[in-house]
């Protein structure tokens, strides 16, 4: 099943039909330890309409309210190395090859509600970065308990030029207006994602493809219970929270960002999610 937030309200994706949602209080509805089960049971009952599809096609938002996004980094060796090369003339590139290996992973907060856009919002590059990249990543969503619910798509846009002068501007990299999408929608299955589900991230450039790939999550090196384990150790969210889960996927030290380019993230069960790029 999946969950939109629309200007209209909440519905519900069940089997091809478009429902309103049994509750229009996004928090309520997505914080429940048992909510595939949940909506089984109340979606057959609500009312379905073609009105209702039109919402997730025209009116969404994106699908957060008074969550958190939290990230993770260098879950996949294609991140460890591109963070290493960068950072090596900063003396910073032994700390991801460190991180990589320990035992406690790398997680940071990332965006408010607020600072965070939906499907077909701008994402932003920051004005004093010169090397911009997004980093397309499965994006967990976790009841207040600590219990994986549902899914969505997730873009950590990354000021690398940031990140690469010194780690410890790792705040100023990641964390600004606009500087994560999450969407279209909350995927919520009956059981955990598949590990051969594939991510791809697509970049068009005055409509002509510029940069075009894919990955497997099942390349990921830290497994999604761990992560969260050591998120919620310490920190409490009373409404839960979601969690960007790293990337494998980043292009090469020639290529950077530009306004106006549109950045193409889909993830098999999910969808996919449209941003343009703007300074």
């Amino acid at each position: 099943m999946k969950l939109y937030r629309t200007r209209q309200g909440i519905v519900v994706e069940h089997e091809n039909r478009f429902h309103r949602a049994p509750s229009d209080d996004w928090d309520y509805l997505v914080n429940q330890d048992d909510l595939f089960n949940f909506l089984q049971q109340e979606v057959p009952s609500t009312t379905a309409s073609d009105e209702f599809r039109s919402w997730t096609e025209t009116q969404l938002l994106p699908p957060i309210s008074q969550q958190e996004i939290w990230a993770s980094g260098v879950t996949y060796l294609r991140s460890r190395n591109a963070r290493m090369e960068e950072s090596k003339d900063a003396g910073g590139g032994d700390f991801y090859e460190r991180v990589y290996d320990a035992e406690r992973p790398e997680l940071f907060f990332k965006s408010t509600a607020a600072r965070a856009v939906g499907p077909g919002d701008a994402v932003r590059i920051r004005k004093d970065s010169t090397w911009n990249v997004p980093e397309p990543e499965l994006t967990l969503f976790i009841t207040s308990t600590g219990k994986i619910v549902g899914y969505t798509v997730g873009n950590d846009m990354s000021s690398r030029s940031i990140e690469g002068e010194n780690p410890l501007y790792l705040p100023q990299a990641k964390t600004y207006d606009g500087s994560a999408a999450v969407g279209p929608c909350l995927y919520v299955p009956g059981a955990p994602i598949s590990s051969d589900t594939e991510i791809r991230l697509e970049i068009r450039r005055d409509g002509q493809p510029v940069f075009d790939e894919k990955i497997a999550i099942n390349r990921m090196k830290r497994k999604h219970d761990e992560l969260v384990s050591f998120l919620f150790s310490e920190t409490t969210f009373p409404h839960g929270c979601y969690l960007m889960t790293g990337t494998g996927i980043v292009p090469g030290d020639d290529f950077t960002l530009e306004a106006g380019d549109e950045v193409r993230i889909s993830i098999q069960g999910i969808g996919t999610l449209v941003n343009t790029v703007q300074r």
